[in-house]
């Protein structure tokens, strides 16, 4: 080959290799479009936004006096008195978040009644210097529900009454959707801007009750819906089961902060925030813990997220009609209290079940 050759063939081979060069670098910008465009917070927002919070530590909040919530959120059951006086207990150990659950149904027989008990709790758990985030939907416990009066708890029985929503009607009742999507809508607008409010927890454990992938459905719309409203608040959803990879990843994906639950010892929290943090880079949410037969303990969790700063919320603050104290899988039937609580921090009257518990509590939170 002469010389010439040998020139021409390395500028063709230049433009092929520029032209390589092009589409590798067309094809990331266009990954990056596509990552963008279902709204998720850039990272770095995220991580400023977390900033501003400092660590977030609290309780996953039901009033005792409520099973369900319907019965925390319909009108003749809104016990501003008991959320007050429970609020006040988290108050007294330092814990600034409580995580909330509303329920469709509640807001459905009452829009503009709803939203102002939600305005109410917000006004009174700011006068404890507390701060919220809400819960839109759950597939866990009993998939049928009914407004007004609410069944008494069973005795010795973990969230006898507790309601998935929206549970199996949104298989039977092809005009739900709409309903739903009007709620959260409703919902969203009307509080986007409120600064008390931290996150919205958008889905709780999508995929429980043997519902699996199916619950993908819904939780794709839920963040459609969120992000139409685009809110001042960050959005979730909370990763919970490691088979359920679909969910996981579509989760995940879309959640601008990262959100958990982890019920297990130290060992495997340890290694929950460290695949998530490497996997997201966002900041993390620890949305439910502690649940002391399983060895999640504040004395061996809590200290763990503090010095990660993992938000650190835990399931339970009061012992009430959920019967929380019971462990989900072994009811008591007589109704007789476990040897050992699974979870909540304080009795009805403002007593802590184990004084070393809030002791260990205090000491982390400084108060």
């Amino acid at each position: 080959m002469k010389k010439n050759d040998n020139r021409f063939l390395l500028a063709a081979m230049m433009v092929l290799v520029s032209f390589g060069f092009y589409q590798c670098a067309n094809q990331n910008q266009k990954a990056e479009e596509k990552q963008t465009t279902n709204g998720i917070w850039p990272v770095e927002k995220a991580n400023e936004w977390y900033k501003k919070w400092g660590w977030l530590r609290g309780c996953d909040f039901i009033p005792s006096t409520a099973i369900n919530q319907l019965e925390m959120w319909q009108a003749e059951t809104f016990d501003t008195a008991t959320i007050s006086r429970e609020l006040g207990y988290a108050e007294s150990i330092g814990m600034n978040i409580m995580r909330v659950y509303l329920h469709h149904a509640a807001w459905e027989i009452d829009k503009d009644g709803f939203k102002k008990r939600v305005a109410t709790y917000l006004d009174i758990a700011e006068r404890h210097g507390i701060n919220t985030l809400f819960v839109f939907f759950d597939d866990c416990w009993n998939p049928t529900y009914q407004t007004g009066t609410q069944p008494a708890p069973k005795p010795g029985v973990h969230n006898s009454g507790w309601v998935q929503d929206p549970g199996n009607l949104y298989n039977e009742d092809t005009t739900l959707v709409k309903v739903l999507e009007e709620y959260v809508t409703d919902v969203l607008t009307t509080f986007k801007d409120d600064k008390r409010i931290v996150l919205w927890d958008l889905y709780n454990e999508p995929g429980n009750s043997n519902r699996g992938d199916s619950s993908i459905v819904l939780l794709q719309k839920v963040f459609t819906w969120g992000r139409a409203v685009n809110p001042s608040q960050p959005l979730s959803v909370g990763v919970w089961r490691k088979d359920l990879k679909a969910l996981n990843e579509f989760q995940l994906n879309n959640s601008d902060i990262t959100t958990y639950h982890n019920y297990n010892g130290p060992e495997e929290h340890r290694e929950v925030i460290d695949t998530l943090r490497k996997r997201t880079g966002r900041p993390l949410i620890c949305t439910e813990y502690m649940a002391r037969r399983n060895n999640s303990l504040f004395s061996n969790i809590m200290p763990i997220l503090k010095a990660e700063n993992v938000g650190a919320i835990n399931w339970g603050l009061v012992e009430g009609k959920t019967n929380t104290i019971y462990a989900w899988d072994t009811p008591i039937p007589d109704g007789s209290q476990p040897k050992l609580w699974f979870h909540d921090i304080f009795r009805k009257d403002g007593s802590p079940y184990k004084q070393s518990e809030v002791d260990s509590i205090k000491m982390l939170t400084g108060k």
